[in-house]
C-alpha cells in the first residue's frame, strides 16, 4: 500500500475507534510489518505535532490512540460542560415508560400496547441514550429487545428500576383509555 494511503487508513481507524489500537492489528490492516507500521504512526505523530491542529497520536505501550492535544482542553471543557438538552414529548415519555416497566421489550410489543407505530419514539430515545438494544428475542426474525440505560436512571433520579413507582390497576386502565383515544384521533386524521 502506498505510504500516504496507509497513513490515511491508519488515521481513519484511529479516529473511528476512539481508543487505543494495537500496532499489530493496525499492521495487519495495512498489510505491513509492525516495524514499518510503527514508523508510519510516529511520522503521523510528528506531522500532527508540527502543525496547527487539535489532535495528536498518543503511544500507549504497543498501541496508538488518536487524542486531543493538551492545549485544546480549555476549549473542550466549554463544550463538555454544556448539558445535553433534549425534550421528551408525551409520546416519548409514554414509550419510555412502557419500556421501563416492561423491559426487555420489542418494538412490536410497544406498538401493541400503544396501538400506534413507535419507530420514531424508539429511535429518539436511543439517540438520547435513555434506552438501548439489550439483545434479541428468541423468536422468528429475532427482533431486537430494548431496555433502559444508566442515563435513564440518572435522568430520573433513581438508583435502580425497583425504585420506579408502582402502577395501580386504576392508572393502568387510565393509560389504556388514553392510548385508545390517541389511536382513534390518529385514525380520524
Amino acid at each position: 500500500m502506498e505510504k500516504q494511503k496507509a497513513k490515511a487508513v491508519l488515521e481513519a481507524i484511529l479516529f473511528t475507534m476512539g481508543e487505543a489500537v494495537e500496532v499489530e492489528r493496525l499492521a495487519s490492516v495495512i498489510e505491513e510489518d509492525k516495524k514499518t507500521t510503527k514508523e508510519l504512526l510516529m511520522e503521523m505523530k510528528e506531522e500532527y505535532d508540527g502543525k496547527e491542529c487539535g489532535v495528536t497520536l498518543m503511544e500507549l505501550e504497543d498501541s496508538f490512540q488518536m487524542c486531543t492535544k493538551a492545549e485544546m482542553y480549555e476549549y473542550l471543557i466549554k463544550i463538555a460542560k454544556t448539558p445535553r438538552k433534549y425534550v421528551l414529548t408525551d409520546t416519548l415519555l409514554e414509550t419510555l415508560s412502557i419500556i421501563a416497566y416492561k423491559q426487555p421489550i420489542t418494538r412490536a410489543e410497544i406498538e401493541k400496547i400503544r396501538g400506534v407505530s413507535c419507530d420514531h419514539a424508539v429511535n429518539r430515545l436511543v439517540e438520547f441514550g435513555l434506552i438501548a438494544e439489550v439483545g434479541r428475542m428468541d423468536a422468528p426474525g429475532r427482533p431486537l429487545l430494548f431496555g433502559t440505560t444508566e442515563e435513564f436512571l440518572r435522568s430520573f433520579g433513581v438508583k435502580s428500576l425497583e425504585e420506579l413507582p408502582e402502577l395501580s390497576a386504576v392508572q393502568i386502565e387510565e393509560f389504556k383509555v388514553q392510548a385508545e383515544q390517541e389511536a382513534s384521533v390518529q385514525l380520524d386524521i
